[in-house]
């Protein structure tokens, strides 16, 4: 019984070390401010819209608008308004679903995780852009003079972690 006791202690104690190491390499964010606006829980979601037409004058094209949102399960769906200060950063860090995010003031540059080269994005008042969340980090930044900001909507499992900071990836040596 004490052996067993012991390892439970023992593993109890690698598990803490783990998670402290994990967050202590995780890249602080600074400068960079987030309000919850509204959040709501929903219940099974399963909705679904199709819209096929042709598009243009000249040249017609056939163009299919599809959107899906189907979940099992409670959800929490998040209206979060974001603000960052010139030179300010988000820090490195995922979601646990995909944001659909609307710049609202300044420029916003974004930088993915997964990209080797570390290439900049910049989205500018009135541009919205989908973080795809999941495993997919991401890191956005005010390289402005001017305060930026913007509205991103998130639908994530009901009580889970709206925010999951996140280690500078291997191959962004910019930040």
């Amino acid at each position: 019984m004490r052996k067993k006791l012991m390892w439970g202690v023992v593993l109890s104690a690698v598990v803490v070390v783990v998670v402290y190491a994990a967050t202590a390499r995780a890249t602080p964010q600074s400068g960079f401010s987030a309000t919850t606006i509204a959040v709501g829980r929903f219940g099974d979601i399963d909705a679904a819209s199709q819209v096929l037409r042709q598009f243009g004058d000249s040249t017609p094209r056939k163009d299919l608008w599809l959107s899906l949102q189907k979940t099992k399960g409670p959800s929490d769906l998040y209206v979060q308004s974001n603000t960052w200060i010139p030179n300010g950063s988000s820090g490195w860090h995922s979601h646990p679903s995909h944001s659909l995010i609307i710049v609202t003031a300044g420029m916003v540059t974004a930088y993915e995780g997964d990209d080797t080269t570390c290439t900049a994005t910049e989205y500018t008042v009135g541009m919205g852009f989908v973080d795809h969340g999941g495993d997919h980090t991401h890191l956005l930044r005010n390289e402005g003079a001017v305060d930026a900001k913007t509205v991103a909507v998130q639908l994530i499992p009901a009580g889970a972690a709206r925010r999951i900071d996140a280690v500078k990836p291997d191959g962004c040596s910019v930040f």
